[in-house]
């Protein structure tokens, strides 16, 4: 639990951290500004160009609330740096997927479309390649975010087993299972 968060964040160049009185990170970076709160027990120092999380007990609350916040304050540096992006794949004959700005509407099947407002943090892209799969493209600097919106629309129309049909992550592997078989008699 605790190795994770011994570990120093690097920060590379053009990345700057806040700390404010009340443990309010901000991270700025040349994709943009993110935020976190860290709980009061724990110190964030900035040395040498690390960013380094200090827990002042050993006891197991706080092995277990530093490395979570050496994560998500790695994230964060990651994210403001490179950002970080999903694509999703519609599996199913007559899947369509199209954006107008923020708003997203699917075809997955059902009697009706569905509109989706994604959040202005995250930039949202469709594609339909001739002759393959609809894709959904997301990219943003929030990993938390990017990650609740993408398993919000996977949440449309999961995969199942059988087919293989419904909404799921390109590269993903679904586990298969066999039909039914006719009785011999």
């Amino acid at each position: 639990m605790s190795r994770i968060g011994k570990k120093p964040i690097n920060l590379p160049a053009g990345v700057t951290v806040d700390v404010s009185d009340h443990n309010q990170i901000t991270v700025k970076g040349p994709k943009g500004t993110l935020t976190q709160e860290v709980h009061p027990d724990f110190t964030v120092e900035v040395e040498e160009g690390n960013l380094v999380i200090v827990r002042p007990t050993d006891s197991k609350r706080h092995k277990s609330l530093h490395g979570l916040y050496r994560s998500l304050l790695n994230n964060m540096v990651i994210g403001v740096t490179e950002g970080y992006k999903k694509e999703l794949e519609l599996v199913g004959v007559g899947y369509k997927a199209t954006n107008q700005g923020q708003i997203l509407e699917l075809a997955l099947g059902y009697s009706h479309s569905i509109f989706l407002a994604v959040p202005e943090e995250v930039a949202i892209k469709t594609e339909t390649p001739k002759g393959k799969n609809p894709l959904v493209t997301l990219e943003s600097i929030d990993k938390e975010l990017i990650g609740q919106v993408a398993a919000k629309i996977r949440s449309l129309r999961k995969v199942e087993p059988f087919k293989g049909k419904g909404i799921k992550f390109v590269g993903e592997i679904i586990r298969r299972k066999a039909g039914k078989t006719a009785a011999k008699k």
